[in-house]
């Protein structure tokens, strides 16, 4: 899940061999969706996420999908595997920028400014369609080094990020993000089912940016399949919420 202690860049040893920047130019889709086990809405929602992340791979399109389990449906009957306090958090650090207070599941936003309900195919169609169209100001680089000569850990994951013209405030989130997970659902409202589950957040940090360059570390969790992992990270204002950039790396079983 989290790690509490990868909330921070630090330098390199050597300078990140993150790609030379790219110009930013033509739009992206951030697609972050908070969802449950225990709710018997999400698995449609899922459904819809899924469907967002296999077309956006097939056409070679800038569309990173995120699901984040939220852990307040924990108490009432089923404790999802992948719940995180700090996605809760996530949901409501939303719902304080959105002015609604209000959390619930399944909700999808979309580069951190469009919200709505996560079965809603429409509605998703069209704001990702809009933000693909929308051209991006801050250009983003990731890429994640073969193993983790910092620890001896092979569970740790070491990224190193480039950016340039960041706006004030700005958080660079990163995540690992894990497609074709199962779980059988013993209780709650979706007991008896087997729920299939794609691009499932497995960890995530996000820290202040005061360069433009640097690196990053994460612990993957141990049962991760690298095979089906993918690196998302992404630039946001920490004020509006508004994200600026983003970019996605798969993750490879060497690396790490």
């Amino acid at each position: 899940m989290t790690d509490p202690g990868s909330d921070r860049a630090r330098p390199p040893d050597s300078p990140p061999q993150a790609p030379d920047v790219a110009p930013a130019d033509g739009g992206f889709a951030v697609v972050e969706m908070f969802t449950s086990q225990g709710c018997s809405s999400c698995p449609p929602a899922e459904e819809v996420l899924t469907e967002i992340d296999r077309d956006a791979r097939a056409n070679g399109q800038p569309v990173f999908a995120l699901g984040f389990h939220v852990d307040y449906w924990d108490d009432l009957g089923w404790r999802d595997p992948f719940a995180d306090a700090a996605y809760t958090a996530r949901q409501q650090a939303y719902a304080r920028a959105f002015g609604s207070g209000h959390l619930y599941t399944p909700q999808m936003v979309v580069n951190g400014t469009v919200e709505f309900v996560g079965s809603d195919r429409r509605r998703a169609a069209t704001t990702i369609g809009a933000a693909l169209t929308s051209a991006a100001t801050t250009p983003l680089a990731l890429s994640v080094q073969d193993g983790a000569p910092d620890t001896g850990d092979e569970r740790t994951v070491v990224m190193d990020y480039q950016t340039e013209r960041l706006p004030e405030r700005a958080v660079l989130n990163v995540a690992i993000v894990e497609r074709g997970l199962e779980s059988q659902v013993a209780r709650g409202e979706n007991a008896g089912r087997t729920l299939r589950q794609d691009n499932v957040v497995r960890a995530f940090t996000s820290l202040g940016l005061e360069a433009d360059r640097g690196r990053v570390t994460l612990q993957a969790p141990p049962d991760l399949d690298r095979r089906q992992a993918t690196v998302v990270g992404y630039v946001q204002k920490d004020g509006d919420k508004a994200i600026v950039a983003a970019t996605a790396v798969d993750l490879s079983p060497a690396a790490g």
